[in-house]
C-alpha cells in the first residue's frame, strides 16, 4: 500500500548506494589491517622495570630536555616531542626492535605511539600513567641538575 504523492527511491539507486557503502566499508577494513602489523601495549611501572632490562628494547623519554634533567629513568634517551626534529629523531630508532615510550602523564606518549604505529614500528610499549605513576609506585628517577 502506498500513499499518494509519496516518492520512493528507485530500486537501482538504493542498490547502488548499498554497493558503494559496502565498497567503502571494505576499504576501511583493509586500511585497518595494514596498521595492525604495529602493536601498542600499555604497561605498568612494574612491567616497564622488567621490560627495560631486556637487551634489544629501545628506551625513549619524549619529555622536554628541562623535564628530562629534572628526573629521568636511567638508560632512557631523550627525544623531545615538541622539538622541530622529533619526526627525524624517531626515524633514527630501529623500527624492528621494541620501544618503550614514556612522558610525564601518558598523554604525549599516547600521541607518540600513534605516530610510531603510522611510521611502521613493530612493537611499542607505552607506560600507563607516565613517569608520575612510575615515581608514585616507588621507582627511582635520576636527576641531571
Amino acid at each position: 500500500m502506498s500513499i499518494v504523492g509519496e516518492k520512493r527511491p528507485p530500486f537501482k539507486s538504493f542498490r547502488m548506494k548499498k554497493i558503494v557503502y559496502l565498497l567503502l566499508l571494505s576499504l576501511v577494513m583493509l586500511s585497518c589491517e595494514t596498521e595492525s602489523n604495529s602493536e601498542v601495549e600499555m604497561i605498568t611501572p612494574e612491567e616497564m622495570h622488567e621490560i627495560a632490562k631486556m637487551e634489544n628494547v629501545q628506551l625513549v623519554d619524549i619529555r622536554t630536555p628541562k623535564e628530562f634533567r629534572a628526573g629521568y629513568v636511567e638508560g632512557f634517551q631523550n627525544i623531545d616531542y615538541f622539538s622541530n626534529t622529533f619526526q627525524r629523531d624517531l626515524q633514527q630508532l630501529d623500527k624492528t626492535k621494541p620501544v618503550i615510550v614514556v612522558c610525564r602523564s601518558g598523554r604525549r606518549s599516547a600521541k607518540c605511539s600513534k605516530k610510531m604505529v603510522k611510521a611502521g614500528f613493530v612493537k611499542i610499549y607505552d607506560l600507563e600513567g607516565g613517569l608520575t605513576k612510575w615515581k608514585h609506585e616507588g621507582f627511582e628517577l635520576k636527576t641531571l641538575q
